[in-house]
């Protein structure tokens, strides 16, 4: 009798599902103890019983017998349960009330004392002596102040009473649950010292308590310390490690821990504890029926582990067990369903839920209504929402949350308001995260009125966090409506709310507003308030200065910044820089750099790059190329960016070899040459007529697709220059054909290619293309086409007439070598053919 109604007792306070055992029988783990007045107290075995003058003698804790732990955390905690809501204490005792009496007996007298007398010994005086085991397990139970249980419990031993190992578990799970982690350690020393054998059950409360308090090392500790005294656990227990390694996210281990406890397998290697009656015990597990419980656990774990196909297997095996799967495991199912984008799969499953008729619940509607917007399906996860109120359904916070949000950042505002009246019917309030994005969702419609009354309906009521105050500020300011920001800005001041987070945003916005005095006035105030700037205050404003041209207002804030001792890389400094060196300043892009180097702060490649590509573009070769050897020096590996740099400064000089080798290394990179460095390459081909060379470049850029009208360009200058005009002429039409000719360089390539070729019907087209597009011939073109008309006898004379007239007016000088190019080939017509 005692054994049954022990493992009633074990069960019921630590798990709630229900378990078939390996018979086919089922036992509760949640049960109703109805006791008499009749009632007597049951005999326990001697291992958990010892004689109560016994127990006066040890009641100091045997030293040997103490858990050795250290350093466990400890938070604080004042035990009492408090509730927010007005009438809500009144409602639990009433709910109490109607639970006691369901027990029958004594026990609801002895609740009710207990609830009312503050003395122990004087509300249970009338029991005094009298008190059973299950009765005392019971109020233990049924104490909703972990203090005030500690406080009947002390009593009950003070009392000579009995205690067995139920109690103990009662009182672990207890004040595990408010993390009393001392007074945890004190019952387990307690149970030492008195003999008490711990239980799977008392194990399995361990390690859930100390894994749910966050002390995951605690919770294998525990498991560690169950395995070496040989005890392997029951279902219960192993779930609750299977759930352990769930949480540490250590899913293969979960899963070979379940594996070798349904085989039956020792679960610790060399395990010489473990007795073979218990080993045979546990292999009758696998042809055992599991517990729906247990295979909810093992679907999540695989769910969580990203292992849709051992889920389903899990799934489809609980189905062939007989098992009824339950709303939980529907609701795990269709998530990991859903999470793996199996719409067909969740349409299956929702199927067979209704064959089973089994009810969705408000997380059934909830999953499915978040499926349905993250697959940008807003109309149907509305249709589950209505379905769900029309089945009688209650909708929670988060149905209202995950339904507003998808409609915010729709822009969906008629819905959303929609929304907003039920629940403020309903009386729920709106968290900040939604409270933001309706803010934004407003913000983005452009009704910028409707925004700030939603705001101010929330500052109004005073129960803002900073953080909600940040993200509405970031909301107007990435928008570019800085005065809204300003104001959610200062209503924040007004509460005394600001803190560095606000402050970042809105020097943020101000960036963005290109209000950038107002920014520095702004970061210089933040001391006044009483809030210290931190690295994020100092990177916003530094980048929104260099990248409005101000390097020399950001250059004090990097100082102040590197006093403070938040400079922890070289990106803001590179970022000075780049904007020293693209304003032309290169003395103080250097003394930043060398500023940098004095504070211990090591350059990357990145600098090396602007600083070489700056001096490049200058044609200060000396000192891009003292950089180059630095950046040697340290030891940092050139990449694309630095190798395109370097043939740029190469061609700059004309040095062909060193070219060639750069050239070589780029080719064989990931990312390969860019257009511009293969451009380089050609055009120093060009110089030294070397045609294979450029050639070679030319047709693997145009086999990429990478060649560009200045590809086409110096390909044509080099045919051209050694006078192989059919190729030349062969790029022109290229040119022509591909649209390539826009620009001045290609049109006056082309030009002078056709003048000089002898093709005047092709340079009076390309002439008359070039005045459409408002471009002027190069000196050289005209040059070209001089020598042109001389060939076809027109005198020199006449030609130097058409080259005063073009400096002194470009457009009727062009006009008049277009008349007399026309009318000497007579092709007045011919652009209009």
């Amino acid at each position: 009798m005692f054994v049954t109604l022990q493992l009633l007792h074990t069960t019921t306070y630590f798990h709630t599902p229900v378990f078939t055992s390996a018979n086919g029988n089922t036992y509760p783990l949640t049960v109703s103890i109805s006791l008499s007045p009749s009632d007597k107290p049951e005999q326990v075995s001697h291992r958990t019983t010892r004689p109560r003058d016994h127990i006066r003698r040890d009641n100091r804790f045997n030293k040997d017998t103490q858990l050795k732990k250290q350093s466990l955390e400890k938070i604080p905690d004042d035990g009492v349960l408090k509730k927010s809501k007005l009438g809500h204490e009144s409602k639990v005792h009433t709910n109490c009330s109607m639970k006691w009496a369901s027990y029958g007996g004594s026990i609801p007298a002895m609740l009710k004392a207990l609830d009312t007398v503050p003395d122990v010994g004087e509300a249970l005086r009338p029991w005094d002596g009298r008190i059973s085991n299950k009765e005392r397990s019971i109020i233990l139970k049924e104490q909703r102040r972990w203090d005030r249980a500690l406080e009947i419990f002390e009593w009950f031993k003070k009392n000579d009473y009995e205690l067995n190992v139920i109690h103990y578990n009662i009182m672990i799970r207890m004040l595990g649950r408010v993390r009393k982690w001392d007074h945890v350690e004190s019952l387990w020393n307690d149970m030492n010292a008195r003999g008490i054998a711990a239980t799977n059950s008392t194990y399995g409360t361990l390690i859930d308590v100390y894994s749910k308090g966050g002390l995951k090392e605690d919770a294998f500790f525990w498991l560690e310390r169950m395995l070496g005294q040989g005890m392997e656990p029951d279902e219960i227990t192993m779930v609750i490690v299977v759930q352990l390694y769930k949480k540490v996210g250590e899913f293969q281990k979960a899963e070979s821990f379940f594996k070798k406890w349904k085989l039956g397998k020792p679960l610790r290697p060399n395990n010489k504890n473990l007795a073979s009656a218990e080993l045979n015990e546990r292999v009758s597990h696998k042809d055992a029926s599991l517990s729906s419980h247990t295979y909810n656990t093992l679907i999540d774990t695989y769910g969580k582990a990203g292992q849709l196909k051992e889920a389903s297997e899990t799934f489809h095996k609980m189905l062939q067990q007989g098992i009824k799967p339950t709303t939980v495991t529907f609701n795990t199912m269709i998530h990991i369903c859903g999470n793996h984008d199996q719409l067909d799969e969740v349409s299956s499953l929702l199927k067979k839920m209704e064959e089973l008729q089994c009810s969705p619940n408000t997380r059934t509607f909830n999953i499915l209504i978040s499926l349905h917007t993250k697959h940008n399906d807003v109309d149907m996860a509305t249709k589950y929402f209505r379905r769900m109120k029309e089945a009688c359904v209650e909708p929670d916070l988060v149905s209202y949350r995950t339904l507003l949000y998808a409609y915010s950042i729709r822009k969906m505002v008629h819905e959303a308001e929609e929304l907003i009246s039920e629940l403020d019917e309903r009386g729920l309030e709106v968290d900040e995260f939604t409270q933001s994005a309706l803010t934004r969702m407003y913000i983005e419609a452009g009704m910028l009125e409707k925004s700030l009354l939603w705001f101010r309906r929330f500052h109004l009521a005073g129960n803002m966090t900073s953080e909600c105050y940040a993200a509405n500020i970031d909301a107007y300011g990435e928008h570019g409506y800085t005065s809204e920001a300003e104001k959610v800005f200062n209503w924040c001041q007004e509460r005394k709310k600001l803190s560095v987070l606000e402050f970042n945003v809105m020097i943020k916005a101000y960036g963005i507003g290109n209000c950038y005095d107002k920014a520095c006035e702004l970061f210089d105030s933040m001391e006044k308030h009483g809030v210290v700037a931190d690295r994020c205050s100092y990177g916003s404003l530094i980048q929104i200065l260099v990248s409005a041209d101000k390097p020399h207002v950001a250059k004090p804030y990097m100082q102040k910044m590197q006093e403070a001792g938040l400079v922890s890389d070289c990106v803001l400094y590179c970022a000075m820089i780049s904007s020293f060196a693209k304003l032309g300043q290169l003395e103080m892009a250097e003394e930043t750099y060398k500023e940098m180097i004095i504070h211990g702060v090591q350059p990357d490649v990145i600098v090396y790059g602007v600083l070489i590509n700056a001096f490049a573009d200058v044609g200060r070769v000396e000192e891009a190329v003292n950089y180059v050897d630095e950046m040697k020096r340290v030891g940092l590996p050139g990449n694309t960016v630095i190798y395109n740099t370097l043939i740029k400064l190469y061609t700059k000089v004309g040095d062909l070899k060193i070219a060639q080798e750069t050239y070589k290394l780029l080719q064989s990179s990931e990312e390969g040459p860019a257009v511009y460095s293969s451009n380089c390459m050609i055009d120093l081909f060009t110089k030294r007529s070397m045609v294979d060379e450029a050639k070679e470049i030319f047709e693997t850029l145009k086999k990429t697709g990478a060649a560009n009208e200045f590809t086409y360009s110096m390909m044509l200058g080099l045919y051209k220059k050694i006078e192989r005009f059919d190729e030349a002429l062969q790029i022109a039409k290229q040119m022509r054909k591909m649209g390539l000719l826009k620009d001045v360089l290609s049109y006056n390539n082309v030009l002078d290619l056709y003048a000089m070729a002898g093709r005047p019907k092709e340079a009076i087209e390309t002439l008359k293309e070039m005045v459409k597009d408002d471009i002027k011939p190069y000196n050289s073109s005209l040059k070209s086409l001089g020598i042109l008309l001389l060939r076809y006898g027109v005198s020199r004379q006449a030609i130097c007439k058409l080259e005063v007239l073009m400096k002194k007016d470009s457009s009727n000088g062009l006009q008049a070598w277009i008349s007399t190019l026309s009318s000497l080939f007579e092709v007045d017509d011919y652009g209009n053919e």
